[in-house]
């Protein structure tokens, strides 16, 4: 909602104030101007990412209106960690192995949908359960493991962030280009041009000037933004977890193997020691 109501500001700020000093909207309205700065933004993208991204990027971007990373999700994770690190201690390690083999078949896993729905966490915390299953590896080796695979998932959650940041720093120099070819098109005229139609093309130059910073510092860049504040609450959870199932493999019982994973959390939406305690009770 905080981010529908701050674009929301933006256009009426800019609109509000330009149209309020005696601005008229339609002067702003220049169609070949947002396919010139739109489509060499575009191209750009594409030709500085895998094939993919885009489409990864326009997916998250809508995401971004309405997050998953909330209270509620966070306390799910750690009930589910709570259950399946619970059900390994009292009935051994081999009694997780079709819950690991089969997440969406599972009891456990079956409850936490929007935990089901994510492949990567669910491979994540199936694969790590099943290495500590085979209990051939010390704690701290389980810890450089984590490591390794949380500095390449870093990577790849960033990338979206990244990819929208380079877009945002081009748009201003996007702007320019399109002013720049609305001057030589007025250049072309001046011999049989009249002064307000010289004037006019002056204006539709400055437009393009106008709109590439706009959407620049008002939109992609807020938006980069957006994704890199996502991508860190998500790598959150992934270190959360971690510090659960480490703990775990140090011997601590369940209870305090995800209270480890509770500290690991942001505080923005980490549930309290009660509210996690009677989740428990509840599982």
């Amino acid at each position: 909602m905080a981010k529908i109501i701050g674009i929301i500001v933006v256009f009426a700020s800019v609109l509000g104030g330009f149209m309020l000093s005696g601005g008229q909207f339609m002067a702003l309205v220049h169609p070949f101007e947002v396919l010139i700065i739109g489509g060499a933004a575009l191209g750009a993208f594409l030709q500085a990412n895998p094939g993919s991204m885009f489409m990864h990027v326009f997916k998250k971007s809508l995401k971004m209106f309405s997050t998953r990373f909330t209270h509620t999700y966070y306390l799910e994770v750690l009930r589910l960690l709570y259950e399946i690190l619970n059900k390994s201690r009292r009935e051994g390690m081999m009694a997780i192995e079709a819950d690991l083999e089969d997440p969406a078949a599972s009891p456990i896993f079956s409850k936490y949908p929007a935990i089901l729905k994510d492949e990567r966490m669910t491979a994540y915390i199936c694969d790590y359960l099943r290495i500590m299953s085979s209990g051939n590896m010390a704690p701290h080796e389980l810890e450089g493991l984590f490591d390794m695979e949380l500095a390449g998932i870093k990577e790849d959650l960033d990338h979206p962030a990244h990819a929208v940041a380079k877009v945002a720093d081009g748009m201003p120099a996007m702007g320019i280009v399109a002013a720049v070819l609305g001057i030589v098109i007025t250049m072309s005229i001046l011999a049989e041009a009249d002064n307000a139609e010289i004037g006019q093309k002056v204006g539709t130059a400055l437009v393009g000037t106008f709109l590439g910073i706009l959407a620049s510092y008002g939109f992609f860049g807020p938006l980069a933004g957006a994704l890199e504040h996502d991508a860190k609450e998500e790598l959150n959870i992934y270190e959360a977890i971690k510090a659960g199932l480490v703990a775990s493999a140090s011997g601590m019982p369940p209870s305090l193997a995800v209270e480890f994973a509770r500290k690991a959390l942001y505080p923005a939406h980490r549930p309290s020691f009660i509210e996690l305690e009677q989740a428990m009770r509840g599982s």
